[in-house]
Parts: structure tokens; sequence; C-alpha cells
């Protein structure tokens, strides 16, 4: 059993990091904090108008800040964004105040949850498959990683995967006492 500060959802794009972990999170009594989702609030723009002005350089570099803000928080569950494991940094503070779980889809597991999403920077150029397929080569081994436990979301339903994850969360997660430091972002 870990006792950390936060749990902390990594994996590629549509593995379900979000949807199951806003589940999770409601069942578990904890804030939910969508990396992406805080990004685009505090800088008052979207993730694909960002990749437009500052490229994936200035976009990882603002995920690196506001990551690192969000960990300081407890008692939450933080859905990072696919790519933050690309940071040595952000994977040395991740495992330092969460235990970590990758969540892991397959690319046609991928492909069909994202079948009618257009809102991705990195899906907007290419055949889809192609780029998950070249994105998992390459992050595939940094989930890995990074992360403490390995959750393969499959095909299930939101509701059977967060309740499936919840299992595991609390065979192996012992969250801080509600009392200590609550979440800057709940």
């Amino acid at each position: 059993m870990q006792s950390a500060p936060n749990l902390v959802l990594v994996g590629p794009m549509g593995a379900g990091k979000s949807s199951i972990g806003r589940r999770l999170a409601r069942r578990c009594g904890l804030a939910f904090v969508d990396v992406d989702h805080e990004i685009e609030v505090r800088t008052g723009a979207t993730i694909p108008m960002i990749f437009d002005c500052e490229g994936e350089a200035g976009f990882r570099a603002r995920e690196r800040s506001i990551l690192a803000d969000v960990l300081e928080g407890t008692r939450q569950i933080v859905a990072t964004g696919g790519g933050a494991v690309l940071d040595a940094d952000n994977r040395a503070r991740m495992r330092a105040r969460a235990l970590v779980i990758h969540m892991h889809a397959d690319v046609d597991t991928q492909l069909a949850r994202l079948a009618r999403d257009r809102t991705r920077p990195l899906l907007a150029h290419g055949d889809r498959r192609t780029v998950l397929e070249r994105l998992a080569a390459v992050r595939a081994p940094l989930y890995a990683e990074a992360a403490h436990l390995r959750f393969d979301t499959g095909r299930h339903a939101c509701a059977e995967a967060a309740a499936q994850l919840g299992r595991l969360v609390q065979a192996h997660w012992q969250p801080p006492a509600a009392d200590t430091h609550p979440a800057p972002h709940a």
C-alpha cells in the first residue's frame, strides 16, 4: 500500500484518463484535475491555439509549470496530457508526489474513442492510426518508467472501467487524511 499525496493518470489520448478519472474521483470523494483543462483555464487559450501560436515546445513548457503547481495539492486525481511523460522532470515529479497509473489502451480502442474528436493537435494531420502508432512507440517506455501500476482500459464502458480502477487503487493507494492541505484545484 503506497501513501502518496495524489493519484496521477498517464497514458495515451483516448485511454480514458479524463472520463474514467473524473468518475473515480467522484466515487472516492476526491478532487479531479485535468491538466489540459487547467492549462486552458489558466492561459485563456485552447490547446490547439497554444500549439498554433507557440508550437509543441511552448505548450510543453506551460504543461510542465502547471503540472508542477497542480501536484503541490493533495487528495486529487490528476489526468495528464498524453505527452506529459516526455519531460524527465515531469516523470520524476509525478512519481515523487503521486501513485502513478498508466492507463493503457491499444490503438484500435484509441481510434474508436477519438473518432469524432477534432480537438487533438497531434491528430490534425496525417493518418490517425499511423500517428497513434508512432506516438505509442515513443511514449510507451516513458509511461512504463513513470508509472507504479498499469491499468488496461480495454473496451470497457466508462463506469465499469472506473469501478475496476477503483478496486486497483483501493488495493494500492492510501490517500492522505481529508483534513491535510486541501487540493487547490478542487
